[in-house]
């Protein structure tokens, strides 16, 4: 029987979003968002165990209260993956799965399909997801981040811009890591495009290790903002009647 890998999810998450904060517990559906992301996450039959990261109280009281685990992390941490490579270096799994803590309707399918393609690129050190940007949707917005993929299906590049290449996929925040890969990521030095672009995957690239990209039907909403997480909360109802 083929072995089945270790998936361990860890979901950084913090309450000093610029653009929304409080927003990892904002809580207008009965549930703080950083525990609607980790419920969604644990449905996956893919993940064998859900860490929440995070750096503040208040997060961890949360977890805590709705026996979800948590893991407390130094304050010094200048993205995701670097707070949560802190988390693997205590823990042994086949794949850290690294799950934006604003994401709550991301899919099982698209978790399934990140860990397929880590699978199938035994060359790459990560996997990550894309779908089609929609009709309605413009492409140079620089806050849909967009990936193109090689013929392999292996990333070329991550870009806010407007890009000529095709064809241009929306970006899925969300990262399946070999263990050394993350362990190492903390000790890699930031990068011109990283910086520039503001997109952390970037550093990946830059320093040579290959992307998996999952190519998947439908991406899901993210949150930023007020008006998204209000979004949020009217379709949870709707799905969600008293």
């Amino acid at each position: 029987m083929p072995h089945r890998p270790s998936v361990i999810a860890v979901i950084p998450a913090r309450m000093g979003s610029t653009r929304f904060p409080g927003k990892a517990l904002a809580d207008e559906t009965g549930t703080p968002l950083v525990l609607h992301v980790a419920e969604a996450v644990a449905a996956s039959p893919e993940v064998h165990r859900v860490i929440v990261a995070s750096e503040d109280p208040e997060i961890e009281a949360a977890c805590l209260a709705a026996e979800v685990e948590h893991v407390m992390t130094a304050r010094t941490h200048p993205n995701g993956s670097s707070r949560m490579a802190e988390v693997a270096a205590a823990l042994e799994a086949d794949v850290f799965l690294n799950v934006q803590g604003d994401e709550p309707e991301i899919a099982t399918s698209t978790i399934e399909a990140t860990l397929e393609a880590l699978r199938e690129h035994p060359e790459a050190g990560v996997a990550t997801a894309a779908a089609p940007i929609h009709a309605g949707e413009d492409p140079a917005d620089p806050n849909i981040v967009k990936v193109v993929r090689t013929a392999s299906g292996l990333a070329r590049r991550f870009t806010r811009s407007l890009t000529s290449e095709q064809p241009p996929l929306r970006h899925i925040g969300l990262y399946a890591y070999r263990p050394d890969v993350l362990r190492a990521y903390p000790d890699l030095a930031p990068t011109e495009g990283e910086l520039a672009e503001r997109l952390e995957q970037i550093r990946l690239l830059d320093h040579g290790i290959d992307i998996a990209v999952a190519l998947v039907a439908e991406g899901h909403p993210g949150i930023d903002t007020p008006a998204q997480y209000a979004e949020f909360v009217e379709r949870w109802k709707s799905d969600h009647p008293d």
